[in-house]
């Protein structure tokens, strides 16, 4: 399977079909790019998934009533203005800049989907972003996926992109991709915009099937401070323009290999540029009786303000570790119940080993990517999660995220 998908360059415009720019239209204070356009001249299928935040921006309202969908031609995303909690003025707004976008690119509104991302309440710079239309589309190419991953970036301290080139039996079809995200992120949809598009023909059903499916073990398992945000978006594009059919359910299995390893590469990304981080923590949460109680049990870990200033700390401190995975209710059994540090068991029959305080974790808890295995004993469902540390900058940042 592995043979069959292949790394490349080329971010969101690796697909044939795709054209990207991204420019600065005055919404960051800073001059930074904060309009970003994606355009597929001859359509595309598209899916999304979007936050399960009771409380929702304008943009995302907007989105999920027209995808699935089979004949897109955009999508438009700014940074700097969430376009969240403002209410029918908010609404209108999104509305006005995907029906300017529309004009611009020569479709209907309808084909046009939104994404916004930046300060929660603030009203969203229609007049600025439509003044910027003009430059950003002329600025389309595929060359343009760099300043559209850039122009999408809010607290994050580099661009996230990743594209993968797979065989399947009628040809070789790309799939390329770019995100957002550093804070408010956690497990629920997973907080942040991504935009994965893919030049194989596939039809809105199966588009919207292998994306939900995809992102139960990519985005829905990072969480760099538990909060979920009003903004998630991720939308699948297929543009079709490779002429290559997904044919029969081998093709399946490696058009999803190929969406997972870009899905699981942003995502990854996403938590190693956690606002303030300076370790990248892989949580692996076996031996238990179903999937429920793993993925419970490693979110709560993930989430645990206690486990992830011990890991800031460097400080192998398992009995944050097994307190954080035992107060989610999941039925645990401390003494069936082991935990290791790398390779190093650090907690086993109820009790630590003793290992905790050894130079053999100290080495281990210096280092910047770790793995924590907690097994719970009691059956054959695991889960894989990740997350970051919280540190002094995390709070820093957020601190000052207004001012």
């Amino acid at each position: 399977m592995e043979a069959t998908v292949r790394e490349m360059d080329g971010g969101v415009a690796a697909a044939a079909g795709f054209v990207a720019a991204g420019v600065a239209c005055g919404i960051k204070r800073d001059g930074r790019l904060d309009l970003a356009l994606l355009h597929c001249p001859g359509g595309a299928v598209a899916a999304g998934v979007f936050t399960r935040n009771e409380v929702v921006a304008a943009p995302v309202v907007l989105a999920r009533g027209r995808v699935p969908a089979r004949d897109v031609r955009a999508v438009v995303i700014n940074s700097g203005c969430a376009n969240a909690c403002t209410g029918g003025a908010g609404m209108a707004a999104a509305e006005a800049v995907v029906a300017a976008v529309a004009t611009a690119l020569g479709c209907a509104p309808e084909q046009v989907l939104p994404a916004s991302t930046g300060v929660i309440g603030d009203p969203l710079p229609v007049k600025r972003l439509t003044a910027g239309l003009p430059a950003v589309v002329a600025g389309l190419g595929a060359s343009g996926a760099t300043a559209f991953a850039d122009a999408i970036l809010t607290t994050d301290t580099r661009r996230k992109e990743a594209a993968v080139e797979v065989e399947l039996a009628g040809g070789r079809v790309r799939i390329g991709g770019c995100c957002k995200g550093s804070g408010m992120i956690h497990p629920n949809m997973a907080t942040m915009l991504a935009v994965v598009t893919t030049d194989a023909q596939l039809d809105p059903a199966t588009c919207q099937t292998l994306l939900s499916t995809v992102v139960a073990t990519t985005f829905n398992r990072i969480s760099v401070d538990g909060d979920t945000s009003t903004n998630d978006t991720l939308y699948l594009l297929a543009s079709g323009s490779s002429g290559v059919a997904v044919s029969g359910e081998e093709d399946l299995v490696r058009l999803a290999a190929g969406l997972a390893r870009v899905c699981g590469s942003l995502a990854l990304q996403i938590v190693a540029d956690g606002e303030g981080a300076t370790k990248l923590a892989t949580v692996q949460v076996t031996g238990g009786r179903d999937g429920l109680q793993v993925e419970r049990v490693a979110a709560a870990i993930c989430r645990s303000p206690l486990v992830k200033t011990a890991l800031f700390g460097q400080d192998a401190n398992w009995g944050r570790i097994v307190a954080a995975a035992g107060a989610v209710g999941a039925g645990i059994t401390p003494e069936t119940t082991r935990l290791w540090l790398d390779d190093l068991l650090l907690f086993a029959e109820g009790v630590g080993t003793g290992a905790g305080r050894s130079p053999a974790a100290a080495a281990a808890m210096h280092a910047h990517d770790l793995t924590l295995r907690l097994d719970l004993g009691q059956g054959e469902a695991c889960a894989t999660y990740w997350t970051c540390d919280l540190s002094f900058d995390y709070v820093r940042i957020n601190a000052e995220y207004r001012t």
